[in-house]
């Protein structure tokens, strides 16, 4: 982990003052750190029989479609209003930064799914947490939830559901 941590760029006061940005796209175009990524993230649900990977938007498409692919399962995005196609369903929540609503697909999990959850960063838990909700109102057979980074100081796992089985790759 310390090769794809030492490829992560900190932007300090971004999105605001005072806050470290843990930038991933510099580990992104790193070819062994973007495969190192599939691998690793792959290796954690091998076995789990995951027919779904649900990533959100947007970094969150990156890791989400990277694991499908390396699992042979289906990509669902979560997305922001309006930009999905098809009939959805959304919820608003809390973030760091403010409030926000994210969508699905009505028609993206059914009741035979096992469903992984991606997203990039792991920080107060507010939109993981939402597109588990959302996720969880499919009734999947089975829902993980899953992160590159995760930022310990701010207490995100806390706002996950107690049920779900957590991972990162990195933590700070």
């Amino acid at each position: 982990m310390e090769y794809l941590k030492r490829r992560i760029r900190d932007v300090y006061d971004f999105p605001q003052k005072g806050v470290i940005f843990r930038d991933i796209t510099t580990l992104l175009k790193d070819p062994r750190g973007l495969h190192i990524i599939g691998w690793d993230l792959s290796q954690l649900y091998r076995d789990k029989g995951v027919t779904k990977v649900v990533g959100i938007e947007s970094r969150g498409f990156i890791g989400g479609s990277i694991l499908a692919f390396e699992l042979g399962a289906g990509f669902v995005p979560v997305r922001k209003p309006g930009k999905l196609p098809a009939d959805t369903i959304s919820t608003s929540y809390d973030k760091e930064y403010g409030k926000d609503v994210i969508e699905i697909h009505r028609d993206a999990i059914t009741p035979d799914d096992v469903v992984v959850i991606h997203d990039d960063v792991l920080a107060t838990g507010g939109t993981m947490a939402a597109a588990y909700e959302l996720v969880k109102s499919m009734n999947p057979k089975k829902i993980y939830i899953n992160f590159i980074i995760e930022l310990l100081d701010l207490k995100g796992r806390e706002n996950l559901p107690a049920e779900a089985e957590v991972t990162s790759l990195i933590t700070y």
